[in-house]
């Protein structure tokens, strides 16, 4: 049996802090510039050479980003600048199990000190081993890329048939339909507010504890992906969570903040789960409508008009009544069933395959303190390399 052996982090790695970069310089080029929190941009230079790992420096602390391509660290992170002869691949998953939050140095902004995190006692497997772990996680992390962009396929082509028959007009026998000043005849131009009811969200403290539902926040509907598994609970008497129910076909969009105007559509799979105050629920008054509104009210059209009534110079603001004021071209309730017919099973595949991504992570996050720990032992496997670790 191979021996681990007991020693700093810096006998591991070598961290080193990124570099400094002017916002203005954060538009061009080919390289990501990698934060705290991810991509925040490209740059026409690169400064560290692929494979990299970075993790938070300042702002947020503990996520682990493993980089393939040259890039730019920048300077509220830490990068890996010698990997002393270890598998990249394995110190990013190892550099994830640990507790960066207990490093936090006395601040307004969370924030780790490279030279304490050094002195961090570790236990390291030989390199055989570290390239074993690699290669079971990563084989995890390469099906939930290879899912993720199945769903962004998927989501295009939900968007560009609404974009086809709505906003092109090419719908299914547009020939034969009469033009009346450029729209169809038996369509009417009309406002969110005359096919939707709005309400504003539930006021309460989100907590990590299965204290109660679900409590979707602002923060949750801004990526691609509703991820239901990081959103938090709250607790909420019986009599308001009926008030605050989220059902299949609601909108919530936000009303506040830098994202103002953001929006998700709630599909057939979601958690027991409520909506924050700082989100206004749009109930279409027909559910067959929803996928046809959702894709609407999700689309730039509506970002861009909710910018045009902003309130509040720091921190935009827009209501439900600005909402109920957007204007759409609304079809015959017969083209909206014909659409639905084809939009619908692809969104239904969209949800199938984040149930598998939510399966297959939650299987990977198991696995990870097991596998780094040494308690599940890789050493007799015989493992083939995944695509995305062949040298």
């Amino acid at each position: 049996m191979s021996k681990w052996e007991q020693c700093n982090l810096s006998d591991l790695i070598t961290l080193k802090r990124g570099y400094d970069l002017p916002n203005r310089e954060r538009v061009h080029g080919k390289y990501p510039i990698i934060s705290s929190s991810g991509i925040s941009g490209f740059h026409k230079e690169a400064k560290v050479k692929a494979p990299g790992v970075v993790t938070g420096r300042y702002g947020t602390l503990g996520e682990v980003f493993y980089i393939t391509k040259d890039f730019w660290p920048l300077n509220t992170s830490l990068y890996i600048q010698n990997f002393k002869g270890n598998n990249p691949r394995f110190i990013s998953y190892f550099l994830k199990t640990l507790d960066f939050g207990s490093q936090n140095v006395a601040g307004a902004v969370p924030g780790v000190n490279r030279n304490s995190l050094h002195r961090l006692r570790i236990r390291k497997p030989p390199l055989p081993v570290q390239k074993k772990i690699a290669a079971i996680l990563s084989a995890y992390d390469d099906l939930i890329e290879n899912n993720n962009r199945r769903i962004a396929i998927l989501e295009k082509m939900a968007e560009e048939i609404y974009r086809e028959w709505f906003v092109r007009l090419r719908f299914p026998g547009h020939e034969q339909v009469k033009f009346n000043k450029g729209i169809p005849e038996s369509w009417e131009i009309k406002q969110l507010g005359e096919l939707v009811t709005t309400q504003y969200g539930y006021t309460a403290s989100a907590e990590e504890k299965e204290v109660g539902p679900k409590f979707l926040r602002i923060t949750d509907i801004v990526p691609n992906i509703l991820d239901w598994d990081y959103v938090p609970y709250c607790t909420i008497s019986d009599k308001e969570i009926k008030k605050y129910l989220l059902h299949e076909g609601d909108i919530v969009v936000a009303r506040t903040g830098a994202t103002v105007g953001y929006a998700k559509r709630i599909h057939k799979y979601h958690p027991n789960s409520v909506f924050a105050s700082y989100l206004v629920r749009l109930k279409p008054n027909k559910l067959e409508n929803s996928i046809f509104l959702g894709i609407a009210v999700e689309s730039n059209n509506f970002k861009n008009f909710i910018s045009m009534f902003f309130t509040g110079s720091a921190q935009p603001q827009a209501n439900a009544q600005v909402m109920s004021l957007f204007s759409l071209l609304y079809p015959t309730e017969d083209l909206i069933r014909r659409f639905n017919k084809i939009v619908n099973p692809i969104l239904d595949h969209k949800e199938i395959l984040f149930l598998k991504n939510s399966s297959l992570k939650k299987t990977r996050d198991r696995l990870l303190t097991r596998l780094i720990s040494g308690k599940l032992s890789v050493e007799d496997l015989d493992i083939q390399f995944p695509p995305s670790m062949t040298e």
